[in-house]
């Protein structure tokens, strides 16, 4: 295969985060966290149920941008039936983080002081309850130190230290799986569930990772390189993204 482009290796580093999740819903937000979930259905998750991006479950994989795609249409999914699968727990979701800390609390509220913020954001929108009640992959376009930081300024979405101190049923049911970035793929298959650098995309190095990251990694003496879509599923990536949407957010 020749040189694969970065924004098709965070696709699949995406689509990754879903293997081995079966029936459930996969909620992807935001466009390569869509290109990647219909990826991860199309060519090694088939049961995943997946929507539109409004109010109905599609079985095809829908391109992104194309107003007047063909649907395949399994359900109706109106949002007040969205909440019976987000309490019975069975479901993905990738979120964005505009901060996120070494047990994986995600803020993406505000930024700065909680009496006199200096940037408002999305709020707390649906990330406690996402935390708390599904599994959760987050996804951030601009690996930097101001976003990979020691404390967040609010816990938007719960990260692992804090869910260990909260009821049986929220220790059950909490699991961040993964964070891709645009420079690595990151975990936290550690003994206290520290953040651990699982793999760097290629052409990034270790080095770049730790610079770009204010808290100190896990790092393992051998980090691997993230892989690079197969054949079958670069094709994929191509069909629900034929306008290169993915390009224009993660260029290289």
């Amino acid at each position: 295969m020749s040189e694969v482009a970065r924004a098709d290796v965070c696709g699949i580093a995406i689509a990754d985060t879903f293997r081995g999740d079966g029936e459930i819903m996969a909620n992807p937000i935001g466009n390569l966290p869509m290109i990647g979930g219909r990826v991860a259905r199309a060519v090694f998750e088939p049961d995943l149920v997946m929507t539109d991006g409004f109010a109905l479950l599609v079985a095809n994989a829908m391109p992104i941008g194309v107003d007047d795609a063909p649907k395949v249409i399994e359900g109706w999914n109106p949002y007040r039936t969205m909440f019976d699968v987000v309490w019975s727990g069975r479901r993905h979701v990738v979120m964005g983080a505009s901060q996120i800390d070494p047990f994986g609390n995600q803020n993406l509220a505000f930024i700065g002081d909680w009496h006199k913020p200096r940037n408002q954001l999305l709020g707390m929108r649906g990330a406690p309850g996402n935390t708390v009640l599904h599994t959760t992959s987050y996804w951030v376009p601009n690996h930097s130190p101001r976003v990979f930081v020691e404390k967040v300024d609010v816990v938007s979405g719960v990260g692992y230290d804090r869910a260990a101190k909260l009821s049986e049923f929220v220790r059950t049911h909490h699991e961040i799986r993964r964070v891709v970035t645009n420079l690595a793929v990151l975990d936290f298959a550690t003994p206290d569930h520290r953040m651990r650098l699982a793999s760097v995309h290629p052409g990034v190095t270790v080095d770049d990772v730790v610079a770009a990251t204010s808290f100190d990694l896990v790092i393992d003496s051998d980090v691997r390189e993230s892989r690079p879509p197969t054949d079958q599923e670069l094709s994929v990536i191509e069909e629900v993204d034929p306008n290169g949407i993915r390009h224009q957010e993660i260029r290289g």
